[in-house]
């Protein structure tokens, strides 16, 4: 339809004019934004290009590994997935008492911060079973358990799992049962983890600080009247909390990273292609990826482990050969090249966050990395280019519901999937075609011989769930974003951890990027950091399960 045509389907709809003039003016700003890039008309218009540049990534110079063994922890109630591995490997506890406890921390953080979507209670229990047999059989025949077998977990309710309802955080798709099982979800059951359940998200993943009109919002674990970032609101809450040691998220434009940050844990978003995305209700094809939220570097470098692979169902997926990313994860920074980019992305940040970021810096230097800072404030224009992507694709995934059913969504992600309507196709093809070109610029000229990007993550505390930060809709999500985004449009790895609490009590997050496909030494320079800072040693949530 066109542009009219959209706006009188809407408008018969009881969609309100302004709302939808919002949307146009919104698309506009972006295109004038994004259309002063220059073009080259001898480059061929090929989105495809893009995920060419990262599968063409051959191994490069790392810095060289010593391994230790992990620290034993010092709580004697089993939280992380490799405290509760161990528990079960010695018989202190069993798959199925793991899985009541974590059913009823479900539903005692539900009650307190609105994390729970739905609990599967029969299927979990089963799965328990099962993992407590095939533990028992392992130990007979005098084996190790693999780590992650009989480990609760729940997942972000953008998950399938084939007869299970999977709602999308909505009403439109209220009821909806699942006809397959997502590729990710079915690599943890062979894992062995027990699937307790799901839990809530932002309406469709299209938000980046945790609302929903529908579910309600999920409350943050160090301040309930606090959001905690989105979309993937829950996943970060119930880890932070200790409900379950660890939940798949999804990121587009931080997805993953905005929640962890928020509720102080771990939040990886892989390479793209590096974990398969079928069966997860998709917003942008060309930006999703799953990613664990977890409470250690090391239980997200297991749950990725598991996780990778090629997906036949996914056209994105890549074939990489496998990494072990626990071998090496302890043996430090020493000779890393960290680059900290403070142009654009400490631009809007708060100076407290910013100081404590370059903190965390300087502590990594004094564990032997060598940190230079850098300024590229050409990347800035990433996260409009992101934003283009997104709206375009989320529109186009949306547009047969929002031809009939507009009005059953919630304003705020109502009014991000018309401004995709209203986006010029030329715009979004900027966007794409530009992803490639823009990778090999960053692997150059920020990357060269660095091996770890460094920025912060949130530009300010978490805002309170009763008042907005930004004067609309559209320019908050352009701000609260502005630090995730651009490494979803490059495809780059990255992991955000905590390395401070704010003045007024809230976790301060830092995010470290790798090259493409080099999860195994941006994990190693993340748990360096986690080693020397020991944040979860001293601080934790308000509301602990």
């Amino acid at each position: 339809m066109s542009e009219a045509d959209w706006t009188a389907c809407l408008t018969e709809q009881g969609i309100e004019p302004a709302e939808i003039s919002s949307a146009q003016q919104a698309a506009q700003e972006l295109a004038a934004q994004i259309e002063t890039l220059s073009t080259d008309p001898f480059t061929s218009v090929d989105p495809a290009s893009h995920q060419v540049a990262l599968a063409r990534q051959v191994s490069l110079d790392s810095f060289v590994a010593n391994d230790v063994a992990a620290p034993a922890s010092s709580d004697d109630a089993p939280r992380t997935i490799e405290e509760m591995a161990a528990a079960l490997s010695s018989g202190a506890i069993s798959a199925v008492e793991l899985a009541e406890q974590g059913l009823a921390r479900l539903a005692q953080g539900h009650a307190s911060l609105n994390i729970l979507a739905r609990a599967e209670t029969e299927s979990a229990l089963a799965h328990a079973r099962a993992a407590d047999a095939r533990i028992a059989a392992l130990k007979s025949l005098g084996d190790r358990p693999p780590p992650l077998m009989g480990i609760p977990t729940a997942h972000k309710d953008l998950y399938m799992r084939a007869g299970w309802l999977m709602e999308a955080g909505s009403a439109i798709l209220k009821g909806n049962r699942a006809s397959i099982t997502s590729s990710a979800v079915t690599a943890l059951d062979r894992a062995g983890m027990t699937d307790l359940g799901r839990v809530n998200t932002v309406e469709f993943a299209l938000g980046p600080d945790g609302r929903n009109v529908h579910t309600g919002d999920v409350r943050n674990p160090w301040d309930p009247t606090r959001v905690t970032g989105g979309s993937s609101s829950a996943s970060g809450a119930a880890v932070a909390s200790g409900a379950v040691p660890a939940a798949l998220g999804s990121d587009t434009g931080g997805s993953v990273r905005l929640p962890a940050a928020a509720c102080g844990v771990v939040g990886v978003k892989p390479t793209a292609g590096l974990i398969g995305r079928s069966g997860v209700w998709p917003l942008s094809g060309s930006l999703d990826t799953v990613g664990p939220l977890t409470q250690t570097v090391r239980d997200a470098a297991l749950m990725l482990q598991a996780m990778s692979g090629p997906d036949p169902l996914d056209p994105q997926s890549v074939t990489r050969p496998p990494k072990d990313l626990l071998a090496g994860i302890e043996g430090g920074v020493h000779g890393a090249r960290v680059a900290l980019i403070m142009r654009p992305f400490f631009d809007p940040v708060t100076p407290e966050i910013g100081a404590a970021v370059e903190a965390a810096a300087a502590l990594l230097a004094g564990e032997g990395a060598e940190l230079r800072q850098v300024d590229l404030p050409e990347l800035g224009i990433l996260n409009q280019l992101n934003i283009a992507i997104t709206n375009a694709e989320g529109a186009t995934q949306h547009s047969p519901f929002m031809a009939t059913r507009a009005a059953e969504y919630g304003r705020e992600t109502l009014g991000r999937l018309m401004s995709g309507l209203f986006l010029p196709a030329t715009t979004y093809l900027a966007a794409q075609t530009r992803r490639a070109a823009w990778l090999d610029w960053v692997l150059e000229k920020a990357f060269g011989d660095n091996q770890i990007l460094m920025t912060p993550v949130w530009p300010c505390d978490p805002p309170l769930i009763a008042g907005d930060t930004a004067e609309s809709y559209h320019a908050r999500v352009q701000f609260l974003g502005h630090c995730t985004r651009p490494f979803n449009y490059l495809g780059l790895p990255s992991v955000v951890l905590p390395c401070a609490l704010s003045a007024a009590g809230l976790p301060i997050a830092m995010q470290l990027i790798g090259r493409p496909f080099f999860e195994d030494t941006l994990l190693r320079t993340a748990r360096a950091y986690e080693r020397a800072r020991a944040f979860r040693e001293d601080h934790r949530p308000a509301v602990l399960v």
